[in-house]
């Protein structure tokens, strides 16, 4: 996606901003007529797509979303709507002179306002059990238990919401790496499909057929990755270097992240801590959010250091870019937090020091435990073995390559579908079948 290093013409920014989306599409079709470079052409194109993708996450009016926060929390008025309306408080686009709000800008509520989870109407009891198992976990883990592994069994199930004469379907599948090995493969729901190789930085596995459903059922061990770093014997490393490189267009040393970075790091010059140093502002700093689909975003790195927000892989790209920028090899590592009770899509990132290696580091969850300053602590080289990793890069394309857009060219957690045509709306959920302790 080289092509996003393009800005949009100014007229198309201006019709965009204003909520005038079908005269902003009768203007692209204008530029496509002329004679462009590749990448432009390919801005543009991608452009209508993307505008397609921005209406379909913002499908609710101001009616609606009132309705919405109604139904979410205790005692909601109208008088208390406007207000957080007039103070930022929401997520919405203007679309022909209307307000219409982001599919899950409810629940980001209780991210930006805190206050506000404790008039939830619904409370989320196995989500809570599953926070009080990870922590009883890390606690045991910070006082020096020994670290644990476990064999995971689980299936993740994508169900088409319209079909053709040829699907086809990618699902996530583990990589054996670092933390994770015993990789089995358990059911499938086709005879003949493609597993991708181990090495394969978005590993999947890909079904061709006509049929609505698709599922796949695997097993792996996973350790807990807990380490004991001396910073006194960390080295410079000269290895790893195609970590420490741009990858536009979310990945790039712009002035403002070379700046922001020389003013976190200072004269530090030891590869952990200067790692340690942008962790602790990120944690500090950037509260978490959920976000529109990444897809649409031009530059992720560049919205989380602007608004000081975003979700896991929001920041775990500004904490990559960051240690690139400050000479510390880092990378993406993602799939899915899953535990005994239940499993959601998660991304978090690796660090590389002499003579350690690859170390992990979960922005988002440290983040979301700055008050507890051991638990926060424990996220910067360390790793719960509540995952499943899939991927070990970003932004890279499967094995086979899809033909069209991607739903997420970015990552892969829940699957990806298209056909002939192009691509295909889906719905996934995973299931967790078992969690034990080897």
């Amino acid at each position: 996606m080289e092509f996003l290093i393009y800005s949009l013409p100014e007229e198309i920014i201006r019709e965009e901003m204003l909520g005038n989306y079908s005269t902003a599409l009768r203007l692209i079709e204008d530029f496509l007529r002329k004679d462009l470079p590749s990448l432009h052409r390919g801005r543009l194109l991608y452009e209508k797509e993307r505008i397609e993708r921005l209406l379909e996450d913002y499908p609710f009016d101001e009616r609606e979303a009132y309705e919405k926060l109604k139904e979410t929390f205790e005692n909601f008025s109208e008088e208390e709507f406007h207000h957080l309306l007039e103070n930022g408080a929401f997520d919405y686009i203007v679309v022909d002179g209307k307000r219409k709000f982001e599919r899950r800008f409810h629940h980001n509520l209780v991210f930006a306002k805190p206050e506000y989870e404790k008039r939830l109407k619904k409370k989320d009891e196995k989500r809570e059990k599953a926070r009080k198992i990870l922590h009883e976990r890390l606690r045991r883990l910070i006082n020096g238990e020994n670290p644990k592994k476990y064999r995971v069994r689980a299936r993740i199930t994508l169900k088409l919401k319209k079909t053709t004469s040829k699907n086809r379907v990618w699902l996530p599948f583990p990589k054996e790496d670092l933390q994770v090995e015993s990789v089995k493969l358990l059911r499938a729901s086709h005879r003949t499909f493609y597993i991708a190789p181990n090495d394969v930085p978005q590993r999947t596995i890909y079904f061709e057929g006509k049929e609505n459903t698709y599922f796949v059922e695997f097993e792996y061990i996973i350790r807990e990755w807990v380490n004991r770093v001396e910073p006194e014997k960390v080295s410079e490393t000269g290895v790893v270097g195609e970590f420490l490189r741009e990858e536009p267009p979310h990945i790039v040393f712009s002035p403002k992240l070379r700046w922001l970075t020389e003013e976190i790091v200072g004269k530090e010059t030891n590869p952990y801590l200067k790692a340690k140093k942008i962790y602790d502002w990120i944690t500090f700093n950037v509260r978490y959010s959920y976000v529109k689909p990444y897809a649409l975003y031009e530059n992720i790195t560049d919205f989380v250091a602007n608004n000081l927000k975003g979700d896991c892989g929001f920041q775990a790209l500004l904490f990559i870019t960051m240690c690139r920028i400050a000479g510390v090899p880092a990378r993406w590592q993602s799939g899915w937090y899953i535990n005994p009770l239940f499993a959601s899509p998660h991304d978090w990132a690796l660090f590389y020091i002499e003579p350690y290696g690859w170390l992990p580091a979960d922005l988002s969850f440290g983040g979301a435990r700055r008050e507890r300053e051991d638990f926060r602590s424990f996220y910067f080289g360390n790793l719960d073995g509540f995952r499943m990793v899939a991927n070990d890069d970003f932004m890279k394309d499967f094995d086979p390559k899809p033909r069209f857009f991607r739903n997420d060219p970015t990552d892969n957690q829940m699957g990806e579908a298209e056909s002939d045509e192009g691509r295909l709306p889906f719905e996934s959920f995973i299931e967790v079948l078992s969690f034990e302790e080897v």
